[in-house]
Protein backbone atom coordinates (compact mmCIF):
# COMPACT_ATOMS: atom_id res chain seq x y z
CA UNK A 1 0.00 0.00 0.00
CA UNK A 2 2.87 2.18 0.81
CA UNK A 3 4.65 1.47 -2.69
CA UNK A 4 1.46 2.28 -4.21
CA UNK A 5 0.85 5.60 -2.68
CA UNK A 6 4.98 6.84 -3.02
CA UNK A 7 4.50 5.74 -7.04
CA UNK A 8 1.24 7.74 -7.05
CA UNK A 9 2.84 10.63 -5.42
CA UNK A 10 5.70 10.55 -7.54
CA UNK A 11 3.61 10.91 -10.76
CA UNK A 12 1.79 13.79 -9.73
CA UNK A 13 5.43 15.22 -9.01
CA UNK A 14 6.54 14.16 -13.13
CA UNK A 15 3.40 15.52 -14.34
CA UNK A 16 3.42 18.97 -12.37
CA UNK A 17 6.79 19.99 -11.67
CA UNK A 18 7.77 21.42 -15.04
CA UNK A 19 4.93 24.17 -14.31
CA UNK A 20 5.58 24.62 -10.47
CA UNK A 21 9.16 25.26 -11.54
CA UNK A 22 8.18 27.95 -14.29
CA UNK A 23 6.09 29.17 -11.73
CA UNK A 24 9.17 30.05 -9.73
CA UNK A 25 11.27 30.98 -12.53
CA UNK A 26 9.32 34.11 -12.94
CA UNK A 27 8.66 35.14 -9.31
CA UNK A 28 12.70 34.47 -8.64
CA UNK A 29 13.37 36.21 -11.63
CA UNK A 30 15.25 33.66 -13.21
CA UNK A 31 17.24 32.05 -10.34
CA UNK A 32 17.44 28.73 -11.38
CA UNK A 33 19.21 26.97 -7.84
CA UNK A 34 16.89 28.90 -6.22
CA UNK A 35 13.43 27.90 -8.51
CA UNK A 36 14.66 24.02 -7.99
CA UNK A 37 14.74 24.77 -3.97
CA UNK A 38 11.74 26.35 -4.20
CA UNK A 39 10.22 23.47 -6.28
CA UNK A 40 11.32 20.43 -3.67
CA UNK A 41 9.89 22.70 -0.90
CA UNK A 42 6.35 22.95 -2.59
CA UNK A 43 6.66 18.97 -3.34
CA UNK A 44 7.62 17.95 0.41
CA UNK A 45 4.41 20.73 1.60
CA UNK A 46 2.48 18.69 -0.57
CA UNK A 47 3.82 15.20 0.34
CA UNK A 48 3.11 16.07 4.10
CA UNK A 49 -0.56 17.78 3.83
CA UNK A 50 -1.76 15.79 0.55
CA UNK A 51 -4.47 14.11 2.43
CA UNK A 52 -5.44 17.42 3.66
CA UNK A 53 -6.67 18.29 -0.04
CA UNK A 54 -10.43 17.74 -0.02
CA UNK A 55 -11.01 18.07 -3.51
CA UNK A 56 -13.39 21.78 -3.06
CA UNK A 57 -10.54 23.10 -5.94
CA UNK A 58 -9.09 21.58 -9.04
CA UNK A 59 -5.53 19.91 -7.42
CA UNK A 60 -3.44 22.39 -9.06
CA UNK A 61 -4.75 24.85 -7.64
CA UNK A 62 -4.10 23.46 -3.87
CA UNK A 63 -0.79 22.77 -5.42
CA UNK A 64 -0.02 26.29 -6.45
CA UNK A 65 -1.28 27.52 -3.73
CA UNK A 66 1.51 25.73 -1.26
CA UNK A 67 3.85 27.15 -4.13
CA UNK A 68 2.55 30.31 -3.40
CA UNK A 69 3.04 29.84 0.06
CA UNK A 70 6.49 28.67 -0.29
CA UNK A 71 7.54 31.78 -1.78
CA UNK A 72 5.95 34.08 0.24
CA UNK A 73 7.65 32.46 3.33
CA UNK A 74 10.82 32.33 1.17
CA UNK A 75 10.24 36.35 0.99
CA UNK A 76 9.83 36.68 5.04
CA UNK A 77 12.45 34.65 5.70
CA UNK A 78 15.18 37.21 3.59
CA UNK A 79 13.06 39.98 4.74
CA UNK A 80 12.79 40.95 0.95
CA UNK A 81 9.23 43.07 0.07
CA UNK A 82 10.19 42.31 -3.85
CA UNK A 83 12.85 40.74 -6.33
CA UNK A 84 13.11 44.03 -8.54
CA UNK A 85 17.41 44.15 -7.79
CA UNK A 86 17.34 40.74 -9.13
CA UNK A 87 19.50 40.21 -12.36
CA UNK A 88 17.99 37.05 -14.22
CA UNK A 89 20.51 34.53 -14.38
CA UNK A 90 21.27 32.93 -17.79
CA UNK A 91 20.68 36.45 -19.59
CA UNK A 92 23.76 35.80 -22.40
CA UNK A 93 24.64 37.60 -25.49
CA UNK A 94 22.55 34.48 -26.56
CA UNK A 95 19.14 35.50 -25.27
CA UNK A 96 17.23 37.89 -27.80
CA UNK A 97 17.02 41.45 -26.01
CA UNK A 98 13.25 41.26 -26.12
CA UNK A 99 13.82 38.50 -23.55
CA UNK A 100 15.62 40.11 -21.48
CA UNK A 101 13.30 43.36 -21.51
CA UNK A 102 10.46 41.40 -20.57
CA UNK A 103 12.47 39.93 -17.51
CA UNK A 104 13.56 43.35 -16.35
CA UNK A 105 9.60 44.46 -17.39
CA UNK A 106 8.94 41.62 -14.91
CA UNK A 107 11.28 43.32 -11.91
CA UNK A 108 8.69 46.47 -11.90
CA UNK A 109 6.36 44.21 -10.63
CA UNK A 110 5.36 43.10 -6.33
CA UNK A 111 5.69 39.91 -5.87
CA UNK A 112 1.86 40.04 -5.90
CA UNK A 113 1.22 41.42 -9.04
CA UNK A 114 3.95 39.21 -10.94
CA UNK A 115 2.41 36.45 -9.35
CA UNK A 116 -1.14 37.53 -10.30
CA UNK A 117 0.10 37.61 -14.35
CA UNK A 118 2.22 35.04 -14.67
CA UNK A 119 -0.71 32.48 -13.07
CA UNK A 120 -3.10 33.74 -15.26
CA UNK A 121 -1.37 35.16 -18.17
CA UNK A 122 1.30 32.43 -18.49
CA UNK A 123 0.12 29.45 -16.69
CA UNK A 124 -3.22 30.20 -18.16
CA UNK A 125 -5.33 29.99 -14.88
CA UNK A 126 -8.76 31.60 -14.22
CA UNK A 127 -9.19 34.76 -12.17
CA UNK A 128 -10.62 32.46 -9.79
CA UNK A 129 -8.47 30.16 -9.62
CA UNK A 130 -5.91 33.11 -8.95
CA UNK A 131 -7.97 34.29 -6.10
CA UNK A 132 -8.00 30.96 -4.54
CA UNK A 133 -3.71 30.43 -5.14
CA UNK A 134 -3.24 33.73 -3.65
CA UNK A 135 -6.63 33.68 -1.10
CA UNK A 136 -7.85 37.24 -2.16
CA UNK A 137 -10.78 38.20 -3.62
CA UNK A 138 -11.13 38.15 -7.41
CA UNK A 139 -11.73 42.23 -7.69
CA UNK A 140 -8.40 42.52 -5.96
CA UNK A 141 -6.86 39.91 -8.05
CA UNK A 142 -8.45 41.93 -11.11
CA UNK A 143 -6.39 45.18 -9.36
CA UNK A 144 -3.25 43.56 -9.39
CA UNK A 145 -3.43 42.49 -13.05
CA UNK A 146 -4.54 45.68 -14.42
CA UNK A 147 -2.01 47.14 -12.41
CA UNK A 148 0.56 44.60 -13.61
CA UNK A 149 -0.49 45.23 -17.29
CA UNK A 150 -0.08 48.74 -17.10
CA UNK A 151 3.17 48.90 -15.44
CA UNK A 152 4.80 46.18 -18.34
CA UNK A 153 3.08 48.42 -20.73
CA UNK A 154 4.70 51.79 -19.42
CA UNK A 155 7.97 49.46 -18.94
CA UNK A 156 8.14 48.29 -22.38
CA UNK A 157 6.87 51.27 -24.02
CA UNK A 158 9.90 53.67 -22.33
CA UNK A 159 12.27 50.83 -23.38
CA UNK A 160 10.80 51.38 -27.26
CA UNK A 161 8.54 48.72 -27.83
CA UNK A 162 5.10 50.35 -29.11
Amino acid sequence: MLLDDRQAFATLVEKHHPSIRRFFMHQTMGDEMLSDDLAQETFIKLYYSIKQFKGLSNFSTYLYRIAYNVFQDHLRRHKLTDTSDAIPEGTTSSNSDTQIDISRALQQLTPTERAAITLYYIDDRKVEDVASILQLPSGTVKSHLSRGRNKLADFLRNNGYE
